[in-house]
């Protein structure tokens, strides 16, 4: 690949709980087909933010799990953290949905960027299922194996973690609570924040304050959701 080695660029902690994941056939394969994309088409995100949601929240700092299905396919969208965009990238309809729940249920301003990454160094985990996608070619990335590997990752923070809450929004998010125990953690579901679902329960699910409730409840720090 041209600017990382699958094998793996991740964080420590990560590293060693997922250390299995990267010996199996399947991530062989895996590897040798985004060596193969990146040869003959642009791939976001860039090879250095492939693992950006792992890097940026240790296996032992995750509080809240937010799940997403693909990266951002457009140019300078995708940074490797579900739903976030760079600053001076415009925020995409889901987001502008996002913070909007977070403007009614919390009081918090409306950001002007729509950078994730104070969430995620709180222990937000903004994971997306798959964790590249060909430009221009939302889903073409999906059941080349990065959905077995996500899994994994949901998995072993739902086995080796406790009291963590998972922020599931939509269909495909909410079939992932099958590998979570919700008597060991919170699992909050709503529609996807989509303009072509928002309007069908995610707008005032109050996921936001409902999953900092349960964290204090815990004895956990509460995320501050304020973006600055």
């Amino acid at each position: 690949m041209d600017d990382v080695s699958i094998n793996p660029q991740i964080e420590e902690s990560w590293k060693k709980v997922l250390a299995g994941e990267f010996q199996q056939e399947y991530f062989r394969e895996l590897k040798n087909f985004l060596v193969e994309e990146r040869r003959q088409y642009r791939v976001y995100p860039p090879g250095s933010k492939i693992f950006a949601a792992f890097d940026f929240t240790p296996f032992t700092s995750v509080k809240v799990v937010l799940l997403g299905q693909d990266p951002y396919h457009g140019h300078g969208q995708a940074q490797g953290l579900c739903f976030s965009v760079p600053r001076g990238i415009p925020k995409p309809p889901s987001l502008v949905n996002i913070f909007k729940e977070l403007h009614d249920d919390l009081g918090l301003a409306i950001p002007p960027h729509g950078n994730l990454e104070e969430w995620a160094r709180q222990g937000v985990l903004l994971l997306n299922a798959t964790l590249t996608v060909r430009a221009n070619q939302a889903g073409s990335h999906q059941h080349k194996g990065w959905e077995q590997f996500t899994d994994a990752a949901i998995r072993a923070l739902a086995e080796q973690r406790e009291n963590l809450v998972f922020m599931l929004w939509g269909n495909y998010a909410q079939a992932k609570a099958a590998l979570v125990d919700g008597h060991k953690h919170c699992i909050l579901k709503a529609p996807h924040p989509s303009p072509f679902s928002a309007n069908q329960g995610f707008f005032g699910c109050r996921h936001f304050s409902r999953a900092n409730d349960f964290l204090v409840r815990a004895g956990k720090e509460p995320v501050d959701w304020q973006i600055s």
